[in-house]
């Protein structure tokens, strides 16, 4: 399939490799930074552009990786071209691009990006829906061919997934930051906290978060809550998270 990559960060760097991987052609990567499109395109070997009236219309598909305030005017802009046009984006919904043009659909990889981190894509949950089901059908067997585990998910599961997705990845990677800040005030590495991180995550992969849950709120050690409540006294936010975190976690050993 020859496609386009609207984009140049994380997510459309990802994709455009793995696209690119499974022998797609990348006709050209816009981005409205024309350096970045052009490191982008040159790891693809496709054109790089930085105006979307340089479009060349012989491409199958127009990827749409940006960011969610960005996409409706762009897909505004592609309408015009009756090619089918995807975005990225976990939170906004298909019906975003169908006010422009019904040969719509999305294609939300569900992962953390980085460009500097190398990833399996054929590992990578791949949320797919179209407009109609030949969109839905095209949209996954191209999805087949980067990745293995791919999944029809409708706009409404997808804002939902989005949301599981904060709550899974992005608060963690806040509170290893805070972590990190307070061992830094005893003059303590952050690599000691590395394995009890890595051990907490392989064990999700077998189990429910529920049942591996430990520490001393499900524990309903009060003592130690309390002592760990006086080390943060001078920083009333972090005691309220702390507050917040064990009091959610006792009440779900309760429910339990």
């Amino acid at each position: 399939m020859r496609i386009t990559i609207i984009g140049s960060g994380n997510v459309a760097t990802h994709l455009a490799a793995a696209f690119k991987n499974a022998g797609h052609a990348i006709v050209q990567v816009h981005s409205r930074d024309m350096h970045n499109a052009s490191l982008l395109a040159y790891h693809v070997k496709a054109e790089a552009i930085d105006n979307l009236a340089q479009i060349n219309p012989e491409t199958d598909l127009f990827v749409i990786a940006v960011k969610d305030d960005a996409i409706e005017p762009i897909v505004a802009e592609l309408a015009k071209y009756n090619k089918l046009v995807v975005h990225a984006s976990g939170a906004t919904s298909l019906q975003a691009l169908q006010k422009h043009t019904q040969n719509a659909g999305v294609f939300y990889p569900l992962q953390t990006f980085s460009k500097t981190r190398e990833l399996n894509f054929n590992t990578v949950p791949l949320c797919i829906e179209g407009a109609n089901e030949k969109i839905t059908s095209t949209l996954n067997e191209l999805a087949y061919t980067v990745s293995q585990n791919v999944y029809r998910v409708n706009s409404e599961q997808r804002k939902t997934l989005h949301l599981a997705a904060v709550f899974a990845c992005n608060f963690p990677n806040y509170l290893y930051h805070i972590a990190q800040q307070l061992l830094a005030e005893k003059q303590l590495p952050f690599d000691m906290l590395r394995p009890l991180i890595l051990e907490t995550a392989e064990k999700v992969q077998e189990h429910l978060p529920a049942d591996v849950q430990t520490g001393p709120a499900v524990r309903n050690d009060e003592k130690t809550m309390a002592s760990h409540l006086e080390q943060l006294q001078q920083n009333p936010d972090l005691q309220a998270i702390y507050k917040l975190l064990s009091q959610g976690i006792i009440k779900m050993d309760n429910r339990g």
